[in-house]
């Protein structure tokens, strides 16, 4: 990855005195687009008024100097971290809240009650994949779904990672009404990279000064960033917590609860304080966070998968921060753009599921025989049937995916194998339920 050219230093001798009073208009956060660009993109774009780059680059500057709020966080250089709240970034929290303001809409109301716990699973196995795949995960989608699913133990690293991440999302989950403390952080820590680390006794545990850690592009073998010093991260995560725990910001400018979000998430990872697995920490700390003030619609949502499409947007909008006067601005619209696009995703996931849904029900419901008799686990298990021909189903992988008990899910099997939608295999001890070819068929001829 090419690291962004560094701005033009702040100067108002560079302006002409002929330049003086075009100045004026050219003076906004902004292009005329609502785009808050970095210098490195800025400077290829055509100026207004008539300005050299430079100048028109001293104006934006100027004008985003106003609207400057200092955070309490200070870069390993000891300058503030800034952010400037802009008309678009208003406009992004406000989608954000009004997506998130009440729980799964859907067309049907079965949606709203029996789908929930099921969709819930499905976006804790999505992050959990998505997240350990953007740290060098490569297990397949599929083997590490049947791996979560079935409960199977992790065969090699990268499952091991999705494994850990998965149980340190349900850790969350189960904090997230806790204050965050740095133990919370350190057994964070821990559950994301038990067995997985070359010295295992690092899981929980701050980096030491003899541990040289940089973050790499190993395609070009450059250092993209060097975190602070090892001896500044218990002051550090401290001032994380309190600034994650502090929500009312008394004596201080308020903090969108999205944005403090957002910057627990860019903190942690630009602290670094682990000597891995600190990509995977921070976005977990994200989840708690969004948890924590109230957005329970964020547990459906996976931003790893979003950020994993372009993870090159990513680490640019750290790097646009750290060369630019530690303006996290960048690193928050980038991030804000990530919640928005993986909202999207799922209420089209919803609106297709729940076509699928009705589809299924009204093959079902033309049989007498099934009408009103199958609930939607089963339900929704035919439906992927039908488009999986002779897939295995087992009991404990039913139980899983609809995080439900182990006789509930028993007895939903049984009644699809005892009405033939199911074929039933004994595997040791254990039950197998099989996908038959002809299940469309044999739902038309129930009787």
């Amino acid at each position: 990855m090419k690291i962004p050219m560094v701005p033009p230093k702040f100067d108002l001798n560079q302006i002409h005195k002929k330049n003086f009073f075009m100045l004026g208009a050219s003076l906004r956060p902004t292009t005329d687009k609502g785009e808050y660009l970095h210098w490195d993109k800025l400077r290829h774009l055509e100026t207004p008024n008539q300005l050299s780059a430079n100048e028109w680059w001293l104006m934006t500057k100027l004008a985003r100097s106003t609207i400057y709020k200092q955070l309490m966080f200070k870069d390993k250089n000891g300058m503030p971290f800034v952010l400037a709240t802009t008309d678009a970034i208003l406009q992004m929290l406000h989608s954000i809240d009004r997506s998130t303001g009440n729980a799964i809409q859907s067309p049907t109301s079965v949606l709203n009650t029996q789908m929930r716990d099921t969709y819930l699973v499905q976006s804790l196995i999505e992050e959990s994949i998505t997240s350990s795949q953007l740290e060098g995960a490569s297990t397949t989608r599929k083997v590490a779904k049947e791996m979560l699913r079935t409960k199977r133990k992790p065969r090699d690293l990268s499952e091991k990672m999705i494994f850990n991440n998965y149980q340190a999302m349900q850790f969350v989950r189960e904090m997230k009404k806790e204050m965050l403390t740095v133990d919370i952080i350190f057994e964070l820590h821990r559950i994301l990279t038990k067995d997985t680390l070359e010295d295992a006794k690092a899981a929980g545990c701050l980096r030491l000064s003899t541990d040289d850690i940089h973050v790499w592009d190993n395609q070009n073998h450059k250092i993209l960033h060097t975190p602070p010093n090892s001896n500044e991260l218990k002051e550090r995560l401290n001032r994380l917590c309190k600034f994650a725990n502090e929500v009312s910001d008394k004596g201080s400018f308020f903090i969108h609860p999205v944005i403090r979000s957002i910057l627990l998430h860019f903190m942690l990872a630009y602290d670094h304080p682990f000597v891995d697995g600190n990509g995977r920490t921070a976005r977990a700390l994200f989840y708690w966070s969004m948890a924590h003030q109230g957005y329970s619609l964020m547990e459906y949502i996976s931003i790893s998968e979003i950020i994993k499409r372009a993870p090159g947007k990513y680490a640019r909008a750290y790097l646009y921060t750290e060369t630019d006067d530690s303006d996290v601005t960048y690193f928050v619209i980038h991030q804000l753009d990530v919640i928005l696009s993986a909202i999207k995703t799922l209420h089209l996931y919803i609106g297709k599921q729940s076509e699928e849904i009705i589809k299924t029900e009204q093959l079902l419901h033309t049989n007498n025989a099934l009408k009103n008799k199958l609930n939607y686990r089963q339900i929704t298990l035919i439906k992927h049937a039908l488009k999986h021909p002779n897939m295995h189903y087992e009991i404990e992988g039913h139980r899983q995916s609809h995080n439900v008990t182990y006789d509930t899910a028993r007895t939903d099997l049984l009644k699809l194998a005892n009405i033939d939608l199911l074929l039933k295999q004994k595997t040791g001890k254990a039950f197998t339920f099989i996908a038959p070819a002809d299940l469309k068929k044999r739902i038309e001829q129930i009787t």
